[in-house]
C-alpha cells in the first residue's frame, strides 16, 4: 500500500477529500484550453455538429489517459511528473491549413506521423540534452509566461471573438476571482491549496447570478456516451506531414520548458534526462491516442505548469484524481458541458495569476546564472526577437508560409532558436569553460 503522503511531495498517497477538489483544480485551469482548439478548427471546416461534439468528448478521454501516463510511466514513456496533457494550441494554425486543403482526414494522418517522429526525439534527447542548458530552458519558460499574458487576458475580459468582450460583468467575474484568489492565499493547509478552485467557483457562481450562463448545452447533453475511436478515416499526404513534423518538432522545444518550469517552479530544480525523455515520449505517444480518437495533438499544458508554480502542489496522487476527473467527463457528455458553458473571464482572473507565475518562475531559475556580457546578450536577443516577433507576427508576413505558421504563432520557438544558436557560437569566458570541463 502506497504510504501517506503530502500534497508538496511527488510520492505518497493523499486523503480523497483533500485529493479530489485540488485534481479538479488542475482540470478547470485546462478545461477551455484542451477544447477550444477542436471547436475553432471544426468550427472552420464546417464540421457536423453531433461529429464536433464526440469529438470534444474524445478530447476529454485523450487528455485524462495521457496524463495518467505522465504520472505513472509506461516503460521509458512518461516523466513521473505532475504534468497535465491536453488539446495543443500550437497546432491551430498548421491544422487550419491542411484541413482548408486537402480535409480533417489529413491532419489525423499528418499528426500521426508526427507523433512518431517526437518519440523518436524524446528518445534521443540525453545526446540533445547540450541543446537545453538553464540559460535557454529558462529563457523557454520566460516566453512561455509572456506568450501566455495575452492569452489570460483575453479570458478576463470574456474570451477573444466574444459579442460582449470586455463588458463590464466580465471584469467584474474576472477581478472577484482574483480578489477571493488572494484572500484564500492568506490562509493556510487546504484553504491555501485550493484557492485557484475557489476562486473558480465563487466566479462561475457569480456569472450564472448575473445571467451569463446559458446551460441548454447541458440539459440537450446525454448522461452516458462511449469515447469513439475512427471517427474520421485517415489520410496521408505528404506535404501535409511535412507541416505537420516541423510542428512537433517545435512543440518538443515547448514540452521541455513545460517540464523544467514544473521542476523548477515546484520542486525547485532542473529536470533530469530521464523526466525530459520520457515526457517527451510521452508527448509523442498521447498525439499518437489523440490522432487514432479523431482528435488533434496533445501535449503538456502550460496552463498547469502555472498552476503548480502558484500552489507548489506536486503531489501525483493528487492530479491521478484530476485524470480520472476528465476521463469521467469523456464518458458523461452532460458533465463536459457543464465545464463548457463556464465564462471565460471566469477562468481569466485565475488564468492571469497562473500564467505570470510561469514568468516568476522562469525569473528565478535565470537569476541562478551569471548575466554577463554573454549571457546577457543571450537574454536580450533571445527574448528581444522571439518575444518581440511573437508579438507582432506581421513581421514575418512576407516569409515563406512554413516559417510564419512555426515562428508566429507564438515566440516560444523563436526564443528558444535564437538562445540555442547563441549559446552555441559564442566564445565563453575561462571559468565558465573550467566549470563545465569539471562538471
Amino acid at each position: 500500500m502506497e504510504k501517506k503522503g503530502s500534497v508538496y511531495e511527488l510520492d505518497g498517497r493523499v486523503e480523497l477529500q483533500r485529493a479530489i477538489p485540488l485534481g479538479i483544480q488542475h482540470v478547470l485551469a485546462m478545461f477551455l484550453g484542451n477544447i477550444s482548439p477542436l471547436i475553432i478548427v471544426c468550427g472552420l471546416l464546417e464540421m457536423d455538429a453531433g461529429l464536433k461534439s464526440m469529438l470534444i468528448q474524445n478530447a476529454m478521454f485523450v487528455a485524462g489517459l495521457v496524463t495518467l501516463i505522465q504520472l505513472y510511466p509506461i516503460g521509458p514513456v512518461g516523466a513521473r511528473l505532475p504534468i497535465v496533457m491536453g488539446t495543443s494550441s500550437g497546432f491551430i494554425g498548421t491544422a487550419k491549413a491542411i484541413g482548408a486543403q486537402y480535409g480533417y482526414g489529413a491532419i489525423l494522418g499528418a499528426s500521426l506521423v508526427g507523433a512518431v517522429l517526437e518519440m523518436v526525439l524524446g528518445f534521443f534527447i540525453k545526446p540533445l540534452k547540450k541543446l537545453f542548458p538553464p540559460i535557454v530552458t529558462s529563457l523557454v519558460i520566460i516566453s512561455i509566461g509572456l506568450s501566455l499574458l495575452p492569452v489570460g487576458i483575453k479570458y478576463f475580459g470574456g474570451g477573444a471573438g466574444a459579442e460582449d468582450f470586455g463588458s463590464l460583468n466580465h471584469l467584474l467575474v474576472g477581478t472577484t476571482v482574483i480578489i477571493v484568489i488572494l484572500i484564500f492565499k492568506q490562509f493556510k493547509g487546504f484553504l491555501n491549496d485550493s484557492s485557484i478552485l475557489i476562486g473558480i467557483v465563487v466566479g462561475y457562481i457569480l456569472a450564472i447570478c448575473l445571467g451569463m450562463v446559458d446551460f441548454t448545452q447541458v440539459k440537450e447533453s446525454a448522461w452516458i456516451s462511449l469515447p469513439h475511436p475512427m471517427v474520421v478515416p485517415f489520410e496521408f499526404n505528404m506535404q501535409a506531414i511535412i507541416a505537420m513534423g516541423i510542428m512537433f518538432i517545435a512543440t518538443t522545444v515547448e514540452t521541455v520548458g513545460d517540464i523544467s518550469g514544473i521542476t523548477n517552479g515546484g520542486l525547485d530544480r532542473e529536470p533530469t534526462d530521464r523526466e525530459l525523455s520520457g515526457g517527451v515520449m510521452a508527448d509523442g505517444v498521447g498525439s499518437l491516442v489523440a490522432a487514432l480518437f479523431g482528435v488533434l495533438p496533445n501535449t503538456s499544458f502550460s496552463q498547469n505548469v502555472g498552476l503548480v508554480t502558484v500552489t507548489k502542489i506536486v503531489n501525483r496522487f493528487v492530479i491521478m484524481t484530476g485524470a480520472i476527473f476528465l476521463i469521467l467527463c469523456g464518458f458523461c457528455p452532460k458533465l463536459s458541458a457543464l465545464f463548457s458553458v463556464m465564462p471565460q473571464s471566469v477562468l481569466g482572473g485565475a488564468a492571469v495569476i497562473m500564467f505570470a507565475m510561469i514568468l516568476v518562475s522562469g525569473l528565478q531559475s535565470l537569476s541562478r546564472e551569471k548575466l554577463d556580457g554573454r549571457n546577457g546578450l543571450i537574454v536580450a536577443l533571445a527574448i528581444g526577437l522571439g518575444v518581440g516577433i511573437g508579438n507582432v507576427p506581421e513581421v514575418l508576413a512576407q516569409c515563406p508560409a512554413w516559417v510564419s505558421n512555426i515562428f508566429a504563432q507564438n515566440g516560444i520557438i523563436m526564443t528558444f532558436v535564437i538562445a540555442t544558436v547563441l549559446n552555441l557560437i559564442l566564445p565563453k569566458n575561462k571559468d565558465d569553460q573550467k566549470e563545465e570541463a569539471t562538471a
